[in-house]
């Protein structure tokens, strides 16, 4: 049985080992920054063309928008289709040896996919600049929506670690899941203000939007910074919504691994 102290420590060394891993390949890393960089450029074409004046939301914080929360959520958003590796290691029959380590499953996946996280943030910051060239950027609406917004990136990525362990999890009871993690990049994309933010939604849909855990990721840290949620009961609230979604989803996660871990099928291997 591994104390706490032991526990930390084998978790920051599977991040560590992702995290290197990761870096392995700095040119894909670099093709795909390009190919944020055309995202967010399109995105700030389209937006320019077809935004209303006079709207209640001015086309500057609009395009601001689109450019913070396309790095956000490319930084968060783990690469290829499959949102973790757990599929790969079923497929594999690598999983067999991370069900015999000491350290829980659940730990080492959420750990490996810190260790992604951390290789991508990097190039997320070498990254912004450019978005802003050819995007646009605005200043924090205030000191307090700042620090705000810094706080709700702790549980945005959280969740967003959480939300792709947990997915991957389906492969537990299907071998076959493109169609499944086709159906979830899009949802969670969508349903996060990756693409569009709330407020231009319907109200029946941002209300379906607020419920659902997506929009803790990417909407909430960059809506704090712009000072679309302001005052002090919003804030705070928002930052409650998010942290009750950590506790939700880790809650849900081990519930889901009781159930997965006797249903475990190795493809090869």
């Amino acid at each position: 049985m591994l104390t706490r102290r032991q526990k930390f420590a084998a978790c920051r060394a599977m991040a560590h080992l992702h995290l290197r891993g990761q870096l392995m390949y700095r040119g894909d890393f670099l093709l795909r920054m390009l190919g944020l960089l055309i995202q967010v450029a399109l995105l700030a074409l389209v937006w320019r063309a077809i935004y209303p004046e006079g709207e209640a939301v001015s086309l500057e914080t609009q395009i601001a928008y689109v450019t913070y929360a396309a790095v956000q959520n490319w930084a968060f958003t783990p690469p290829g289709l499959a949102p973790s590796a757990i599929p790969q290691r079923v497929r594999e029959g690598s999983v067999v040896f991370d069900l015999a380590r000491p350290l829980g499953f659940p730990a080492q996946m959420l750990s490996a996919q810190a260790g992604v996280t951390a290789a991508l943030l990097p190039f997320a910051l070498l990254a912004l600049p450019f978005a802003i060239l050819v995007g646009g950027a605005q200043v924090p609406a205030s000191a307090a929506a700042a620090l705000a917004s810094v706080v709700s990136l702790v549980p945005a990525l959280l969740n967003a670690l959480l939300l792709a362990v947990l997915v991957s999890m389906v492969c537990f009871w299907t071998l076959e899941m493109t169609g499944i993690f086709m159906i979830h990049r899009v949802v969670a994309q969508f349903f996060a203000g990756a693409l569009v933010p709330l407020w231009l939604m319907p109200h029946w849909l941002a209300g379906l939007a607020h419920v659902l855990p997506f929009q803790t990721i990417t909407y909430t840290p960059v809506a704090l910074y712009l000072g679309r949620i302001e005052g002090t009961g919003p804030v705070l609230g928002a930052l409650a919504v998010q942290l009750g979604w950590t506790v939700a989803l880790w809650l849900l996660l081990r519930w889901v691994w009781a159930r997965a871990h006797h249903r475990v099928v190795v493809q090869g291997g």
